[in-house]
């Protein structure tokens, strides 16, 4: 049995997890503060949350700078972590993806359990990313190798590159594209929100017919909207750029602020890659209208250099990889 932690914020750490482990013949038992899923065929232990509490400066979230999110005197904190070291015990897991958080993965290398990380993009040289990224059996990325890297070279021994990969990879399209649709993917973790997004983008462009949802709409929605619009603007957060991908489609692909870069990086490797039309900031109103005809100019062939569709594959092919070195050595 395995175990797969998933963070709560956003919906691609949970989207990633389900495209995973529907590839893989192993029990799994997911750790998240997220509810259970509807449908995950998987056993699920909610964990507290740990971040409810009174957040002042007092609290050293980050105990001074070497972790993340450890608020001191945290009632949800300590519970979690009661919760994750008593499954542990019990349940003996062979390894857990964590998906993610330093604090996780910590604990569960301490309690004897082997750790696949999940990286992410952005500066993660920091005292605690690199911890993480020192303890970890493995290390996988979301997104082409070959690409440049300030990583030290004992993280890239240890790092798949899988590509980008989607719930919807091998889906087909549910029709031609429409002329003069266009349709925002965004979530709710950005500085602004999806609605007044689409309105000052129906002001800026008002040509065109648009639509927006966040990715964790009915899926069916989403990859509808995705295989038809005529273009396709979103952040260039992991799991909206591997949608995206998946339905090859003429996109604008923007950096939203987040946390050590991490959207910058994106954007970044995808204009090294020469894939979509990325952009390092949302771009003044008068400039859309060119910015989205030039995208659809482009069209969405380019995303084959992020995304083949078998990212799941090679995300699943390392975790039996991984699980066999183990038995092998005995651990």
């Amino acid at each position: 049995m395995i175990g797969w932690y998933v963070h709560h914020q956003g919906a691609g750490h949970l989207h990633r997890m389900l495209t995973v482990t529907s590839r893989l013949d192993e029990e799994v038992t997911v750790l998240s503060s997220l509810p259970r899923a509807p449908g995950t065929p998987h056993r699920w232990l909610q964990l507290e949350r740990d971040d409810l509490g009174d957040l002042t400066a007092e609290r050293d979230v980050t105990a001074r700078g070497r972790l993340h999110w450890v608020p001191r005197g945290d009632k949800g904190l300590a519970e979690r972590h009661a919760q994750v070291a008593a499954w542990v015990a019990v349940a003996r897991p062979r390894l857990v993806v964590v998906d993610v958080s330093v604090e996780i993965a910590l604990q569960l290398r301490l309690s004897g359990v082997p750790v696949v990380l999940m990286a992410l993009p952005g500066e993660r040289t920091d005292p605690a990313h690199t911890l993480a990224h020192d303890l970890a059996e493995a290390l996988v990325a979301a997104w082409p190798a070959g690409l440049p890297s300030n990583w030290p070279p004992g993280w890239l021994e240890r790092t798949t590159h899988v590509g980008a990969l989607s719930r919807f990879d091998g889906r087909a399209p549910d029709g031609e594209r429409r002329p003069g649709t266009a349709y925002l993917l965004w979530g709710s973790g950005g500085e602004r929100s999806r609605e007044e997004l689409l309105a000052g983008l129906s002001a800026a462009v008002p040509d065109r017919e648009w639509i927006g949802t966040e990715p964790t709409s009915d899926p069916d929605e989403v990859w509808h909207h995705l295989s038809t619009a005529e273009v396709v603007l979103t952040h260039a957060g992991q799991n909206a750029v591997a949608e995206v991908a998946a339905a090859r489609a003429p996109a604008v692909v923007v950096a939203d602020p987040r946390p050590f870069g991490e959207q910058d990086h994106t954007v970044q490797r995808l204009g090294l890659l020469d894939v979509a039309l990325p952009l390092p900031a949302w771009p003044a109103p008068e400039r859309w209208p060119g910015l989205l005809d030039e995208a659809v100019s482009r069209g969405g062939e380019s995303w084959s250099r992020w995304h083949d569709g078998a990212g799941a594959e090679r995300f699943a092919a390392l975790l039996r990889e991984v699980l066999d070195r183990l038995a092998g050595s005995g651990s």
